[in-house]
């Protein structure tokens, strides 16, 4: 068992590359919004509607990321060396067979989907085109999400850094000049935005594919066709973590909606709320990731004890990083809500919900943690079935009683929600400590 500073040091040196990518991953939407600002208000919604359509849809692979690298790291940690990029091999043809019907499906029923989201005749043509470019990067976005797997894995995700900072680099470039026509390429407005995103993706892939082939070749990649037991249990792990995905995003919608029949001021303080939590819960999710490599190991080398202790090593770290985010949100609401908000009246509403999103962000730690965790050791089915049942089945109906039928308005649904995030990381706890997990194969 390695000294708790060395456990620290292994935790960080995998965890921090990750959650360093995952920060500069989400700013993806956010370059694109930025670039077509000065275009108008319609391109810009446009864009905002068209960017939230492709996230759903990248929902439905989502899970490819996580089937791979949890097999990946149970073989690093059986030292089958040679077997350890199958599950890469098997990820890749289920990427390439899923994403390119969706890709067609997609483009022919874009204007329904977006029209869907969207009512509005202006707003929807212009999300339909940047959609349209977006979604052919969706074979390109299920690969990478495999290689990610794989190279976190075996605990070199360093790469998935500096490959997303090369996207970054050849997104903003070739986004610009597309959307005003520099360099004599078409103004394509903000359809040029989604263009430019998803160049920047394949290229991405094609970083990934010859890093690979240039160092993954002994670990078995692309050296046979994946067999069938493989391809089936990459479907097993990865169906329900994109299903899981696809249906917690939704559940955003709903909230909104109901924020939506209180008034207009608390979706806008809502939004605002949301946002910030789902950028600061990153490093959470990004330390979970590496207590999934972790953990993957250790089963792999039959070493319970240690994997059952990686979980609650990489939670401590969590709330630590956790609580250094939420500090500045908790003591001073007002400096950090007028960044967002210049409505003195939308900050005085935003400000015990901010500070009650702080705390929650504390109390997420452990949920964040070992639901990935969890992940690792195979167990994908019961993340996403209490995942799911929280969402939908305790926060969303009781968001609606108590904010719209009890008229609590936007206080009482967060007042709510700061419940649901101590009751998730509570199940999680209690399924982590009963310890069944231990006995499931990848």
């Amino acid at each position: 068992m390695l000294p708790d500073s060395l456990r620290r040091r292994r935790i960080l040196r995998l965890a921090a590359p990750i959650i360093a990518a995952m920060l500069t991953q989400s700013l993806i939407n956010l370059i694109d919004a930025a670039l077509v600002g000065s275009l108008g208000e319609v391109p810009l919604a446009g864009v905002g509607i068209g960017g939230y359509a492709m996230f759903l849809v990248t929902a439905l692979v989502f899970g490819l990321s996580s089937g791979v690298q949890a097999q990946t790291a149970r073989r690093h940690g059986e030292q089958a060396w040679e077997q350890r990029a199958m599950p890469l091999n098997a990820g890749l043809s289920i990427a390439l067979a899923f994403s390119l019907p969706v890709t067609l499906l997609c483009l022919w029923q874009a204007p329904r989907l977006l029209g869907l989201i969207n009512p509005e005749a202006q707003v929807t043509a212009v999300a339909v085109e940047y959609f349209r470019w977006r979604v052919l990067s969706l074979a390109a976005v299920a690969m990478i999400f495999c290689f990610r797997g794989y190279w976190n894995g075996i605990e070199q995700s360093g790469f998935y850094l500096r490959i997303m900072l090369v996207m970054h680099a050849v997104n903003v470039a070739a986004s610009v000049c597309l959307i005003f026509g520099y360099l004599g390429l078409p103004a394509m407005g903000a359809a040029g935005a989604g263009a430019g995103t998803t160049l920047s993706l394949y290229v991405g892939l094609a970083l990934w594919a010859m890093l690979s082939l240039r160092h993954a070749k002994p670990s078995g990649f692309l050296v046979r066709k994946p067999r069938r037991p493989a391809l089936m249990t990459t479907l097993r792990l990865a169906t329900p973590h994109s299903f899981q995905q696809l249906w917690f995003a939704a559940g955003y919608a709903v909230l909104f909606w109901i924020l939506g029949r209180i008034d207009t001021a608390s979706v806008a303080v809502g939004h605002v709320l949301v946002n910030l939590s789902l950028l600061l819960i990153l490093p959470g999710v990004g330390l979970g990731m590496a207590a999934m490599s972790l953990v993957g190991q250790s089963l792999g080398r039959q070493a319970h004890g240690e994997a059952h202790r990686w979980g609650w090593d990489v939670v401590r770290l969590a709330w630590l990083a956790l609580t250094a985010l939420a500090l500045p949100m908790a003591a001073f609401p007002e400096l950090v809500l007028s960044v967002f908000l210049h409505d003195p009246d939308l900050i005085a509403l935003a400000r015990l919900p901010l500070q009650l999103t702080a705390l929650m962000i504390v109390l997420d730690a452990a949920a964040l943690v070992l639901a990935q965790a969890l992940l690792g050791a195979g167990a994908n089915r019961t993340v996403m079935t209490v995942t799911l049942t929280l969402q939908w089945l305790v926060f969303l109906p009781l968001a609606w009683w108590v904010g719209v039928v009890w008229e609590q308005g936007l206080l009482g649904i967060w007042w709510v929600q700061l419940g649901y995030r101590c009751l998730n990381s509570l199940w999680f706890a209690m399924i982590w400590q009963r310890r069944r997990w231990l006995w499931l194969e990848v």
